[in-house]
């Protein structure tokens, strides 16, 4: 049954809090500012307690992928604690357009939202792909731009500290520089002054040069790639809060940024106008982006290099080439092609240890993941691959003993230089 759905009003900007769900903590705070600094009163969403899985469990159907149950449950928790009026309270989803369910997160919460009682309560999706609009919300010039700058400094934060904080010499040093940072940059982006991109690189090289000061040991550590989900991947809440366990259990986990995901978005409108010819104004327009992001991306893994001993980016150009001999760019569906192609680079790049996140029963990235590990090892027998299942009824100390298992037999090859890494057991969910 479709819900009637909510207008966000311009009257309801001026003194409506939007709520925001919290699956990239750094990016996410800085997106919170961003929209203050444009006359919203935003609010990023930072509980995590086992309220949030019993709420999506009880208002969204359990054949629904994870993600969706976590993101839901965690609006609704929110709102049934009583701290915020859901008579002057919207609600505010990232949505691709894709083929994945994501692109169907906003009807399934509004449907959540008049089962609890909140039927009045806005939901405003953010997308470029035209999905839904609202009077009252405008992904204006300025806006985009200013998102668009968050996206870089949440993800060169992301980098530095996960290669800096297993080898720190004083614990908490790391996080005491970040949590600094992103306060600086989160005024920056409020103080309503003008910020452009000349500012963000000063900056950009500052934030090196900062984390390049932190004194490190110079001990080798394990290095872990995680893969996966977009949600599981990133969220502390989706993954059981995989980077800070692999940290405590000695190692470094490799993430690629946000910023390849949204190249991949852009970059499956140019691929669907090659092979299929449809949408070519829209294709062109998509390529330009992807160029404009392309040629950013290639200026920052300079910065790296010129301003720190720290590990780049990799190059996207260098990622999607990665796949050539395993999968298709026409494979669009979930993460896509991104999926196999980032478990490759990484493999290339010599991060022989990768976990796959995965939501249980999501297909199309057991397709392009735990699907296309088959044939990475038979082109790389010496590399240690597990894919992971997260759902609400997965047992963590399982998921947990696996990873232990997987880091155990990591170590001991990086300590006597094995070559063959044995596999994990498959979870049983």
């Amino acid at each position: 049954m479709a819900h009637e759905r909510v207008l966000f009003t311009k009257e309801m900007k001026k003194d409506y809090t939007i709520l925001l769900p919290n699956m990239l903590p750094v990016h996410f705070k800085l997106l919170e500012k961003i929209f203050n600094s444009h006359g919203y009163r935003a609010v990023l969403l930072e509980n995590n307690d086992r309220a949030v899985i019993e709420a999506g469990l009880k208002y969204v159907h359990n054949d629904t992928c994870y993600p969706a149950l976590l993101i839901i449950g965690q609006f609704i928790s929110a709102l049934q604690s009583g701290k915020y009026d859901p008579n002057k309270t919207a609600l505010l989803l990232t949505q691709t357009g894709g083929g994945c369910r994501a692109s169907n997160y906003v009807p399934l919460l509004r449907k959540a939202l008049a089962k609890a009682g909140f039927a009045q309560i806005p939901v405003i999706s953010l997308n470029i792909a035209g999905l839904e609009k609202n009077p009252g919300f405008k992904l204006t010039l300025g806006l985009l731009k200013r998102i668009l700058y968050g996206v870089y400094y949440g993800d060169l934060l992301l980098s530095l500290v996960n290669q800096c904080r297993p080898y720190e010499c004083t614990k908490g040093a790391t996080k005491a520089l970040a949590d600094k940072w992103v306060e600086y940059l989160a005024d920056q982006m409020s103080e309503g002054k003008s910020v452009n991109y000349k500012t963000v690189r000063a900056t950009y090289i500052e934030i090196l040069r900062d984390f390049e000061a932190l004194p490190r040991t110079a001990q080798k550590k394990v290095r872990v790639g995680i893969v996966g989900e977009i949600f599981v991947k990133f969220s502390p809440l989706g993954n059981n809060d995989l980077e800070n366990f692999l940290v405590a259990e000695g190692a470094e986990p490799v993430l690629a940024g946000l910023q390849d995901f949204l190249m991949y978005t852009l970059n499956a409108s140019v691929v669907d106008t090659r092979l299929y010819g449809i949408n070519k104004t829209k294709g062109r327009i998509m390529k330009k982006l992807y160029d404009f992001l392309h040629k950013k991306q290639l200026e920052f893994i300079r910065l790296y290099r010129e301003n720190s001993s720290f590990i780049p980016p990799t190059d996207f150009e260098k990622t999607r080439a990665a796949i050539r001999g395993y999968i298709n760019e026409g494979v669009q569906m979930g993460e896509g092609w991104l999926l196999t192609a980032e478990m490759l680079e990484l493999i290339e790049s010599g991060v022989k240890n990768v976990i796959c996140t995965q939501p249980f029963g999501c297909l199309p990235n057991h397709i392009v993941g735990k699907g296309m590990m088959k044939v990475i090892r038979e082109h790389h027998p010496n590399v240690n691959l597990v894919a992971i299942d997260y759902d609400s009824s997965a047992s963590r100390i399982n998921q947990e003993n696996r990873l232990k298992l997987m880091l155990a037999n990591a170590a001991r090859d990086l300590e006597n230089g094995a070559t063959a890494p044995q596999e994990a057991p498959e979870l049983v969910h």
